[in-house]
């Protein structure tokens, strides 16, 4: 008899409404015998059955789910449709040359990550259960992407986020199968630059924000541009593309500068834009005593909090950045300004630019906002799939 997970009577409120998670304190039981990483049924307090999940005691998400199937079988037939899904998904969503063709939760393979940069794949496990289908489900990628003439020739694994500590599991990283250059070059929005998917950020690069790169480039004509928390220099580029008289993209890392310098060259841009690599929260206020003025000011920071425990913290830093942008930005100029912390919800970070629009004088005029490019799809009842808050305002 296959193991089963029992919820607590009025439990299971987030799985009984689409989301995809069973947290420790909703079970009230586990029968029969199921070692971490394996299939169990769950079911609700009264018997029903609600579907399969992977089970993982050491993991406070003690239960992903895999289907509302409880008759489902869990093989490669059943991994293969879901990776077919998700890139008839993309394919009709996305440019397809650089994507994410997996996106967890969010593609029903709750855990696992894969991004595709051209002709390589990279992969980020995060999951116990998940871990174990891991060579499974690139195959099955492999061979979807083949159906459509896409030869894959190499694959990296990037599973060394400190979150694997959390489900009991070493973080690795490394080449699956035969070794390749990990310096791989991609295009988007007409731009082109080079990821290093063995050393380079999360993945390498980050797709999310492709057509966020691409709204601002309207905006970029002609225009004196800063970009903070450039990375790689991928909005600054963007400007630059789009015709910007000047761009100064600054980071804090110097190796993100080298890079970013290098796709400047590469996209014969080096006249254009410049890069710096400072703090960005002590160079936002010397600009201001140096009574500098941009057209547009850009804000792409990295998550100032990974937990609700830190929001508050996180808060103070996006109100900070956020005043300190307004005041450099000119009369009638735009700032675009995001987070991609899942705690710093959209009610929470739109109350924050008010409280910094307020404390540095400056009215703003709302031109749009976006989230997270397609193919990181929004599943809703699953919160975790929404992270990516953008806005452009016109500064007034």
């Amino acid at each position: 008899m296959d193991a089963a997970v029992i919820l607590k009577k009025g439990k299971g409120r987030t799985v009984k409404s689409g989301g995809m998670w069973i947290y420790d304190n909703e079970i009230a039981q586990i029968q029969g015998d199921a070692e971490d990483g394996e299939i169990v049924i769950v079911r609700d307090f009264d018997g029903y059955p609600m579907g399969k999940g992977f089970i993982n005691r050491k993991s406070k998400i003690t239960v992903r789910m895999l289907t509302r199937r409880a008759a489902a079988v869990i093989d490669n037939a059943f991994l293969k449709e879901r990776v077919q899904k998700a890139w008839e998904y993309r394919k009709k969503t996305v440019d397809t040359g650089s994507c994410r063709i997996i996106f967890g939760e969010a593609d029903f393979l709750p855990g696992i990550v894969v991004d595709k940069f051209s002709d390589v794949l990279v992969v980020e496990s995060l999951a116990l259960g998940i871990d174990r289908f891991k060579l499974e489900i690139i195959n099955a990628v492999r061979e979807v992407l083949a159906e459509d003439n896409i030869v894959i020739r190499g694959v990296y694994e990037r599973s060394d986020a400190k979150v694997r500590l959390l489900e009991g599991m070493e973080r690795v990283k490394g080449f699956i199968g035969g070794e390749f250059d990990t310096l791989v070059p991609i295009e988007e929005n007409g731009v082109r630059y080079i990821v290093d998917v063995r050393d380079g950020q999360k993945t390498g690069f980050f797709l999310d924000q492709k057509y966020n790169r691409l709204a601002i480039q309207r905006l970029c004509k002609d225009a004196s541009v800063l970009d903070c928390f450039t990375h790689t220099g991928s909005f600054a580029l963007n400007a630059g593309y789009a015709g910007a008289a000047d761009v100064l993209g600054v980071d804090a890392s110097e190796p993100a500068i080298r890079q970013a310098e290098e796709n400047a060259r590469l996209n014969s841009l080096e006249q254009t834009v410049h890069f710096l690599c400072r703090d960005v929260f002590a160079l936002l206020p010397e600009l201001e005593r140096e009574h500098k003025k941009f057209d547009v000011v850009i804000l792409d920071p990295p998550a100032f909090t990974k937990s609700r425990n830190s929001v508050k913290n996180a808060v103070r830093g996006y109100r900070e950045i956020n005043l300190r942008a307004m005041k450099l930005v000119k009369d009638g100029g735009f700032l675009a300004t995001c987070s991609c912390s899942h705690f710093m919800n959209e009610e929470l970070f739109a109350k924050t630019i008010r409280e910094a629009a307020a404390g540095a004088r400056r009215r703003l005029r709302q031109v749009e906002f976006r989230t997270q490019s397609p193919d990181h799809p929004i599943l809703w009842a699953a919160d975790e799939s929404y992270y990516l808050k953008f806005y452009i305002f016109q500064i007034m």
